[in-house]
């Protein structure tokens, strides 16, 4: 089985995931400028913890992306 020269179906998608991830980081980026839907006056350990596991969770991301931490060469 040969391969096609055209990348069409990868390049589909490729867009569609950018796409897709694009309209995550909006949706954090919103809910970031909104102090993730929490007061000042209302914030707790409890909200705290949650930032931190959502930072911990970008935090393998851009790690993979950047090739930083655990998945530096």
């Amino acid at each position: 089985m040969r391969k096609s020269p055209n990348n069409q179906v990868a390049l589909d998608a490729f867009i569609a995931r950018k796409a897709e991830i694009d309209r995550m980081l909006e949706r954090l980026t919103a809910l970031s400028d909104d102090h993730f839907n929490v007061s000042p006056g209302e914030i707790n350990w409890g909200h705290a913890g949650t930032l931190a596991h959502y930072a911990e969770l970008l935090m393998r991301t851009t790690g993979a992306a950047f090739k930083e931490g655990e998945h530096a060469r």
